[in-house]
C-alpha cells in the first residue's frame, strides 16, 4: 500500500429516534438552513416530522426544496443555490437517500461560487473555499453519501452524469434511523444493496495486491449484503436487516476500504453513461453492468482475484479449477441480483436498441485507463453489448 491520510469527520447518530440529536449539531453552525428532500416518502416515514421537530426545538428556521430526483439534476442545484442566497441560509440538511444528499452537497459547494455551478461541477470539485455545512438524515441505504466526499449530478440536456468531490463536502453529522427505510419499496431497497456491493467491488478489485485488511473488510461487507439484503427486501420492517444495510453502506465508500490502494473505478462510469442517457435507477443499472464487466475482464491476470472472491465470499470449493471458481462466482453474483428482483439485462431496463452504445462507449474512451483492468472504447462497447 502507498502512504495515505484519511479523515472521516462525520458524527454518526445511529438508531431509532436519533434525529432528535440533529438540531444541536446544526445550531453549532447556523440558525437558518435549507431542507432538501425527494418525494413524499420522507413525510410518510416520519423523517420529515422528526427533522422539523428538532429544528424547532433548537430555534432553527428553514426553507424547503423538495422533489429531488433519483438522479439529482443540475436544475435542482440551481434552485437550491437561489434559495440559499435569497434567504441568507447558513447550512443544508438533506433528508432522504443519496440523491438528496448529493444535491445538498452540490448546492453547498456552489452557493458562494460566483460562476456557473455546472462549470464547477464539470471541474470535479468546488471552486470556492466557502462551503456551507451539510447535515444528512438517511432514509435509504445505498450510496454512502452520508459519510463521504462525493456527489453525483446529472445534466440531462447534455447527457452527462458526473462526480463533484472534495473533503469539504463530507457531512458534518448524519442520522441513520433504520425505521425510516421501512417504507422504501422492495425494488429500491434491492437497488441499494447492489449499489453497496458495487462500491465494494470497485475497491476490492484493485491493482494493489497487499491490501489484506482492506479486502477482508470488503468481503465482510459483501457477505452482509448477501445475507441481510434479501431479508430487507422481503421483510421491510426487519430492523436488524435494515440496520445492517444502513450501517455497512458508508463504510465501503468513505475511504476505509480504499485508502492506500490504486482503485480506478469501472462499473460506475459505465452505469453513469446509462443514467445520463436513459435516466435509469443507478443500482439497477449496476446490476446489469457488473456481471458483464466481470466476464469481460476475466483472464489469467485477474483469475486469482476472482478465486479469492469466490472462495471467501461465496464459499466455493477452493480445490476446484481456478476458472470454474471464477465463473461460478460471477454466475452467483448475477443470480443474487436476479433473486432480489434486479434486472440483469439492458432490455429489462427498457433499453430496446443499441443505437447509443457507440456514443456512450466513446465518451469513456479515455477515462478508464487506470481501472483495475484498463479499458478503452471497444471494451465498454463489448460490455454494453454483452449486457443487452
Amino acid at each position: 500500500m502507498y502512504n495515505f491520510t484519511l479523515s472521516i469527520p462525520t458524527k454518526l447518530h445511529f438508531g431509532k429516534g436519533q434525529a432528535a440529536m440533529l438540531g444541536k449539531d446544526i445550531a453549532a453552525y447556523t440558525n437558518r438552513v435549507l431542507m432538501v428532500y425527494g418525494g413524499g416518502s420522507v413525510k410518510r416515514n416520519g423523517a420529515y416530522d422528526d427533522v422539523c421537530a428538532t429544528l424547532k426545538e433548537n430555534g432553527i428556521e428553514w426553507v424547503e426544496l423538495g422533489g429531488i430526483a433519483s438522479n439529482p439534476k443540475i436544475e435542482s442545484v440551481y434552485e437550491g443555490i437561489k434559495l440559499c442566497r435569497e434567504n441568507d441560509l447558513g447550512g443544508i440538511v438533506a433528508v432522504g437517500g443519496g440523491s438528496s444528499i448529493d444535491c445538498a452537497k452540490a448546492i453547498a459547494g456552489n452557493v458562494h461560487f460566483e460562476g456557473d455551478a455546472w462549470d464547477a461541477i464539470m471541474k470535479g470539485r468546488p471552486q470556492t473555499d466557502k462551503i456551507l455545512p451539510v447535515f444528512a438524515v438517511l432514509t435509504l441505504a445505498a450510496t454512502g453519501s452520508e459519510m463521504n466526499r462525493n456527489a453525483v449530478i446529472s445534466n440531462m440536456e447534455l447527457n452527462i452524469k458526473t462526480a463533484f468531490c472534495d473533503d469539504v463536502l463530507i457531512p458534518v453529522s448524519a442520522v441513520m434511523d433504520p425505521t425510516y427505510s421501512y417504507s422504501v419499496p422492495a425494488y429500491y431497497t434491492a437497488a441499494g444493496v447492489v449499489d453497496i456491493m458495487s462500491h465494494t467491488f470497485e475497491n476490492y478489485f484493485s491493482r494493489e495486491t497487499d491490501g489484506y485488511a482492506h479486502d477482508r473488510m470488503a468481503e465482510g461487507a459483501l457477505i452482509a449484503c448477501i445475507q441481510q439484503g434479501p431479508v430487507a427486501v422481503n421483510d421491510p420492517t426487519n430492523y436488524a436487516a435494515r440496520a445492517a444495510m444502513m450501517y455497512v453502506s458508508p463504510w465501503v465508500i468513505n475511504g476505509i476500504t480504499r485508502a492506500g490502494k490504486s482503485c480506478g473505478w469501472s462499473c460506475h462510469p459505465i452505469e453513469h453513461e446509462l443514467s445520463a442517457y436513459y435516466d435509469v435507477c443507478h443500482g439497477a443499472g449496476l446490476a446489469v453492468v457488473t456481471p458483464s464487466w466481470m466476464r469481460h475482464i476475466l483472464s489469467d491476470a485477474t483469475v486469482d482475484k476472482f478465486v479469492e472472491y469466490g472462495v471467501n465470499v461465496w464459499k466455493i470449493d477452493a480445490n476446484l479449477d481456478k476458472y470454474e471458481i471464477a465463473n461460478t462466482a460471477i454466475d452467483k453474483t448475477e443470480e443474487f441480483f436476479r433473486s432480489i428482483g434486479m434486472p440483469t439485462t439492458l432490455r429489462e431496463l427498457g433499453i430496446d436498441n443499441k443505437d447509443l452504445f457507440d456514443e456512450m462507449a466513446g465518451n469513456l474512451a479515455n477515462s478508464l485507463g487506470n481501472a483495475y483492468v484498463a479499458m478503452g472504447k471497444d471494451d465498454v462497447l463489448a460490455i454494453l453489448e454483452a449486457a443487452f
